[in-house]
């Protein structure tokens, strides 16, 4: 019998061996999934090899339970980017592999899609391909629908009854081979629009240059960086590169850094291809639908894949292009379990299949911005806006040291919106706070509302008359008296998202104001909705948080007011500042995008501070060589590599022990930095203390092997109370 070597999701960096079934199991079963006793339970897993011997002896073999057969197998090259991320990110090869796949297909039962009638068969990339030659001549109704099918991409059920009353079973028949797709629906816009489009825009010089540098390159890798201002145009170059990979029939995958970017996105994406597939990834999906679509993805079905961060893993026979939207993003970073990054990941994977990937961002992250000036990376720059007379906004300080502001308001701000208002043009307050104040404050003690489970204050949400905590979600009634002294001079302090909707009603009655953040997105497609309601323009002001800040097109948005961002100016994380002007790059770029004239108006007390004079003059650059030359002489990145051991445990001082207990057992290599153990920047979070270790070193290879041996002894320390987790390119301390 055959020896199976089997990925499960098991915090083991191993594989597991089982025997094979009687019937025939060869190279070709790798990549699919098996069910297989573990323990006293059977999990899902994914078979990595087969091989003819064991190291464990045969009596202690178990059978595997069952080979699933209703998927493809994953294709090598995706369970090589699997075992790149394993030993990248120094995490177990099991949980990589099932985090990679849809929920769907991690559960222990057959994936079988939901029935519904079908209306329409779709030609595959598979039927594409076949050679009519291989049906037989007596076979005239097979050999007339593959053509029609050729002809057209689809067939109705009534249309094929048309040609006979046999071709619905050589349909099915076709079903079976992979050369049609069943569909429970006729895609009657695509129908009508297959061979119409969106209007095409004339390219401005600079996208016009992007988009030549990039296609005499474009069947191999490199990694372009696309460097544009907000409202340059980025997306019409990432629409040129698609047009091309469409023509050359293979596949673009295009990840955006949160679901919230994915209609406005899509919906681009499918005006100029009408009759192109177009599959969505994100997390809003169930998992039938997901599954379905990542499915269609492997089969070669889907040309245009629109996803975000676990997107990255989607098998793709036929992978041309991989571009990356709002690359500085940190949504793209996994904060738990396999802590990858997927614009890292996906240049890999693009290095890996040979195709170029495209980094977009006006206003990339450091580590992408210092590889491309010394020419790691390509770059391309959109200096100037698309839209002819839409220029760059005018933005400005308000020093609120000399202008007091009133309900977080100052005057000069409260003019600008009614001079908005006066014109029947948009406004956005910006203030990337939710709810209605961040802390309940005692007046007489000095008492602060605080959550029980974190490190952090709750938060007052006062039409709910709770106290939630936006960390673990813990929620509390308000108090009617202070629990410490009893008094009831209990007041919010500082200002959330609803209190600032609430001056702004108390001032601006007759307004039409929206709030936009996670509270009032939280049901589903009410994002679509209120994106609908802006664009018909039937919203005056804005309130948002950074759910506003970058990717969306507003073009009756005149004015973009800011409030309480100094607060990162001083922060102890040496992201901070670049983080911040990001942020603020972005929602400042919201106004003035179709033509009107905008501007941006910050409140601040530090109004001469060099990040804002740089966000004055639009200056990403002066910045982000400030910035580099700080990082130089501090030692971080991207002029060092770092890694990051995180410990959590019932007590602080477990925590500490057990990271002690880790620097102590290695020597500690030359060029290889390891740092005290420290309580993390929020030490206590959903009930469990919480510290870290920092490693670095100046050459990512000699990390690498450092952290590759590391890893093993980590495994052997015995401490069970003590949940741990390695953080290669952390971005969060």
């Amino acid at each position: 019998m055959p020896i199976l070597r089997v990925a499960l999701d098991v915090p083991v960096n191993t594989l597991f061996d089982y025997l094979g079934p009687d019937t025939v199991v060869t190279e070709q079963d790798v990549g699919t999934r098996v069910r297989v006793p573990f323990g006293k339970h059977l999990m899902t897993g994914v078979i990595m090899e087969v091989a003819t011997y064991s190291s464990i002896a045969s009596p202690k073999l178990k059978p595997i339970a069952h080979i699933f057969r209703d998927v493809p197998p994953l294709p090598e090259t995706l369970l090589d980017l699997f075992r790149f991320c394993s030993a990248y990110y120094h995490h177990p090869l099991g949980e990589v592999v099932m985090n990679g796949l849809p929920g769907r297909l991690r559960s222990s039962k057959p994936f079988v899609q939901q029935y519904r009638p079908i209306l329409e068969y779709r030609l595959t990339g598979t039927g594409r391909a076949a050679d009519p030659s291989v049906i037989p001549p007596r076979n005239i109704v097979k050999r007339r629908l593959l053509a029609r099918l050729k002809e057209t991409g689809s067939i109705t059920i009534e249309e094929a009854k048309q040609l006979s009353q046999r071709a619905p079973g050589v349909l099915k028949e076709f079903a079976s081979l992979w050369w049609v797709e069943e569909r429970a629906e006729i895609e009657s816009s695509a129908i009508a629009a297959a061979n119409t489009s969106s209007p095409v825009p004339v390219l401005t010089p600079a996208q016009k240059n992007a988009v030549d540098e990039i296609v005499p390159t474009i069947k191999q890798f490199n990694t372009w960086l696309l460097h544009g201002v907000t409202g340059s145009g980025k997306t019409e170059v990432y629409l040129r590169l698609i047009t091309l990979m469409l023509h050359q029939r293979r596949q673009t995958l295009v990840l955006v850094p949160e679901i919230n970017l994915t209609p406005q996105l899509e919906a681009v994406f499918r005006a100029r291809f009408p009759a192109i597939r177009l599959i969505s990834l994100h997390s809003g999906l169930n998992p039938s639908e997901r599954a379905g679509g990542w499915l269609q993805a492997q089969r070669g079905d889907a040309q245009i894949i629109l996803g975000t961060r676990l997107a990255v893993f989607t098998p793709l026979p036929d992978l041309g292009l991989i571009i990356v939207d709002e690359e500085q993003d940190m949504s793209f970073k996994q904060q738990d379990g396999l802590r990858y990054s997927a614009r890292d990941v996906a240049i890999f994977r693009a290095r890996q299949t040979g195709v170029p990937v495209i980094l977009g961002s006006a206003t990339p992250s450091l580590e992408t911005y210092y590889n491309a000036i010394n020419g790691r990376y390509l770059r391309l720059q959109l200096p100037s806006r698309a839209v002819r007379n839409a220029t760059l906004p005018l933005v400005r300080c308000i020093d609120t040291r000399i202008a007091k502001t009133e309900e977080g308001l100052s005057p000069p701000l409260i003019s600008a919106l009614e001079t908005s208002l006066a014109l029947n043009q948009q406004s956005l307050v910006f203030i990337n706070r939710r709810g209605y104040a961040p802390v309940l404050l005692c007046r007489s003690c000095a008492w602060t509302a605080a959550c029980q489970r974190c490190a952090s204050r709750l938060v007052v949400h006062l039409r709910e008359k709770k106290l939630r905590c936006h960390h673990c979600g813990h929620q509390e009634r308000f108090p009617t008296n202070c629990p410490e002294c009893g008094d009831q001079d209990i007041a919010p302090f500082g200002h959330g998202t609803q209190r600032v909707e609430e001056a702004l009603s108390r001032r601006f009655p007759h307004a039409r104001i929206m709030r936009i953040d996670r509270d009032s997105t939280r049901r589903k497609d009410a994002w679509q909705k209120m994106l609908e309601e802006i664009q018909g323009q039937r919203v005056d002001i804005l309130i948002g948080t950074q759910i506003l800040a970058k990717g969306h097109d507003f073009p009756n948005l005149s004015l973009v007011s800011v409030l309480n961002s100094d607060a990162s100016l001083f922060s102890s994380d040496f992201r901070a500042s670049e983080r911040l002007f990001a942020q603020l790059m972005q929602v400042a770029g919201r106004a003035g995008r179709g033509g009107i004239p905008g501007q941006v108006l910050i409140q601040t007390e530090f109004p001469n501070h060099p990040l804002y004079q740089a966000l004055c003059r639009h200056d990403y650059d002066s910045l982000a060589q400030t910035l580099l030359v700080e990082r130089k002489l501090a030692r971080f990145p991207p002029f060092i590599y770092q890694v990051l051991l995180w410990a959590e445990a019932p007590s602080i001082d477990l925590a500490l022990a057990f990271l002690a207990n880790a620097e102590g057992i290695s020597a500690k290599p030359k060029h290889i930095e390891i740092f005290d153990p420290v309580p993390a920047q929020m030490p206590r979070l959903k009930g469990m203390e919480r510290a870290y270790l920092l490693v670095q070193s100046s050459s990512r290879s000699k990390l690498q092997k450092f952290l590759g041996e590391w890893r093993t002894q980590l495994d052997a320390l015995p401490d069970r109370k003590v949940r741990w987790a390695l953080d290669v390119d952390p971005l969060e301390f």
